[in-house]
């Protein structure tokens, strides 16, 4: 596995080596006391780790090749046990490593082909596991663990137990930091494991699912074993399991790329509807074969494990659902690419996986549902994006211990999904399309982990431009444009447009790009796109062969901003040209002179008060009945005043 080491600073402390109690060569007994080291940071409640690799020690010297679990679970209990093995490359000489594993949970023993072997409980989340025979580098070593306890939810649930129409059910949820309290592992966002095998011992009754294909199903006296075998690099973050009494129904896929079956385990209560709701997932796979290249994991299957979670959670071949709606499957199966394939390499680059999965959910809906539903999906991310003027697609540093804030809709989602609709815009569908298929094609990057640089340096590479700029802007500064246009237009009907840019947050002081503006006029209008690379700018347009009565900014929700206004410029405006007559007027009054520029004509009586209004768009003529008395008459356009004009009716 490729490892880009010279972005990493590591914190390595010292250890107090705590006693261990050791048994038959080969096997020790853990030593769960907690004095060798304190706490360094304040951990939050939410979770239970530390971001992106353990800050306490440094789990650098191995790569991890294999893992195998074989776990009893049995979703009526919070206990469970299990055992973990796996096969590890030291990567220099080494005679210690280290694990991750929830401090509630006991590790009773451990064994290895390394000769004497110990484990300790270092307090952190650590094992710690010394080989009393030092291993070369590039020498392949195997230990097993044997462990049990009653893991502790962390994140959004890394170990649930719940019930579904009276039926026990237990899932898994790794993702941030909660592998570790389930089964011992390495689970920084650096290493991925070649190939896993799990092993659910489960009681009569419940089906357990996993990971990749199904090899084995049997019997065991108690009650079913299934082992599940995935032979793709993983993190250990997307491994997961489910236990219930699943009822199975299987969808047959087949492509010019590839064929596999799609694979759905369901509630019975809910089985007529999971069928129902599921039938979009192949024309969804085929639209995503067609643009991101073939399923990763053709060679296994895909499918669905339906949870007692609302969301949903994209284990690799095997999606975890709480619902079963377009937005979620189409978001778990994008996922496959964007995030399982290609995992991001830290959580502050969790857009890679979060927002490329929904910037894809947008595409299926432009595809399978029509132009319409995708605008309306756009302008509801907009609004989420620009409920607030703050906030970068890429997560601080300080940050990535919220779950909240890795995870945040509107940022990690949303507005990283819409920077991606607008590099499409600004690249066009072709180059961006193959942008995509390169990033994830990348020999170093596919079914490794990336991060923004690496795909930035993909889209420049790919496109011949550079964007440097436009990722500082829109992925690691925070904020979003305001526009403001004022426009007006003389007698040949030449427009002229003051464009103004300002910004909801310092960190940018001007978003280079493209601005869409949409001139309107009697059954007919003109789109522009107009450079913005000041703010403020000018232009003239010689080419308009129609009276504009309106301009509309963006009209088709295509780039990220907020509180737009166009109005009408009343320089050189010859409001001269309007008429008020009779005056005094008997029975009726008319105003003219101003060919489609009115909109609101308003009558006040002396003392201020609304007598009446009429409203029409784009007016040239108002003709209003009057009844005797003193009055104001205000005619307006686009809430500015043209005319205000005193007026007696006799």
């Amino acid at each position: 596995m490729k490892i880009d080491w010279c972005l990493w600073v590591f914190m390595v402390l010292a250890f107090a080596k705590a006693d261990s109690l050791i048994a038959q060569q080969h096997t020790t007994v853990i030593d769960v006391s907690n004095d060798a080291v304190q706490a360094c940071i304040a951990k939050s409640r939410l979770i239970s780790s530390i971001p992106q690799k353990n800050a306490f020690v440094s789990q650098d010297n191995y790569d991890v090749l294999a893992v195998e679990l074989e776990l009893d679970i049995d979703p009526d209990m919070d206990a469970m046990s299990g055992e973990m093995t796996m096969d590890f490359k030291a990567t220099e000489n080494l005679n210690r490593i280290y694990l991750d594993f929830a401090d509630g949970m006991t590790a009773e023993t451990v064994t290895s082909d390394a000769g004497l072997t110990t484990i300790t409980a270092i307090g952190n989340d650590l094992l710690q596991i010394d080989f009393e025979n030092a291993i070369a580098a590039d020498n392949q070593v195997t230990i097993s663990i044997a462990y049990s306890g009653n893991p502790e939810g962390t994140g959004f649930g890394s170990y649930a137990r719940r019930q579904h129409d009276g039926q026990g059910i237990i899932w898994t949820l790794s993702e941030p930091y909660g592998a570790k309290s389930w089964w011992p592992c390495k689970q920084d966002l650096n290493d991925k494991i070649d190939a896993t095998t799990v092993t659910l011992n489960v009681p009569y009754g419940n089906t357990g699912v996993s990971n990749g294909l199904l090899i084995e199903e049997l019997d065991n006296g108690a009650g079913k074993t299934y082992t599940w075998q995935h032979n793709y690099p993983i993190p250990a973050y997307l491994i997961a399991f489910a236990v219930t009494n699943y009822e199975k129904f299987t969808q047959e896929y087949e492509s010019d790329l590839s064929a596999f079956n799609i694979n759905n385990y369901v509630y019975p209560e809910d089985l007529e509807r999971a069928r129902s709701d599921l039938a979009v997932t192949p024309p969804m796979m085929s639209f995503f074969e067609e643009s991101y290249g073939v399923y990763p994991f053709k060679d296994e299957k895909y499918g669905h494990a339906q949870f007692g979670w609302n969301g949903g959670m994209e284990h690799t071949t095997i999606s975890f659902m709480g619902t079963f709606s377009f937005n979620l499957t189409a978001h778990e199966l994008a996922h496959q690419w964007f995030g399982n394939k290609v995992t991001c390499g830290s959580w502050q680059d969790i857009w890679i996986n979060e927002s490329f999965a929904t910037y894809a959910n947008g595409k299926a809906i432009q595809k399978l549902k029509g132009e319409d539903s995708f605008k309306s999906w756009r302008e509801s991310r907009l609004r989420s994006i620009t409920s607030a003027p703050d906030g970068s697609v890429y997560v601080p540093a300080a940050d990535t211990l919220s779950v909240s804030r890795v995870f945040n809709g509107r940022l990690s989602y949303n507005k990283g999904a819409m920077v991606l609709n607008m590099l499409e815009d600004r690249l066009g569908a072709d180059v961006f399309n193959s942008v995509l298929k390169n990033f994830l094609n990348n020999n170093a990057l596919a079914f490794d982990y990336a991060k923004t640089e690496d795909f930035l340096r993909v889209a420049e590479v790919t496109s011949g431009q550079d964007l440097r700029e436009f990722f500082d802007d829109w992925i690691y500064d925070e904020g979003h444009p305001s526009y403001q246009v004022t426009y007006s237009q003389d007698q040949n009907l030449e427009v002229s447009l003051d464009i103004e840019q300002t910004t909801s947050h310092e960190s940018v002081d001007l978003f280079e790009g493209q601005l869409p503006l949409r001139l309107v006029g009697e059954n007919q209008t003109r789109d522009i796109l107009v450079d913005i690379n000041a703010n403020q700018i000018q232009i003239v347009l010689d080419d308009i062969d129609f009276a504009v009565t309106d301009v509309m900014i963006d009209p088709e929700t295509k780039i990220i901003s907020s509180q737009n206004t166009a109005t009408l410029s009343m320089d050189d405006f010859d409001t001269a040209q309007l008429r008020l007559y009779p005056n005094p007027a008997r029975d009726y009054f008319i105003v003219d002179g101003m060919e489609g520029r009115m909109e609101q004509l308003i009558i006040y009586d002396l003392q201020g008060r609304i007598v009446d209004q009429y409203q029409d768009a784009n007016a040239s003529r108002f003709e209003v009945p009057a009844t005797p008395g003193m009055y104001l008459v205000k005619i307006m356009l686009d809430d500015t005043t043209l005319l205000t004009r005193s007026l007696l009716v006799q």
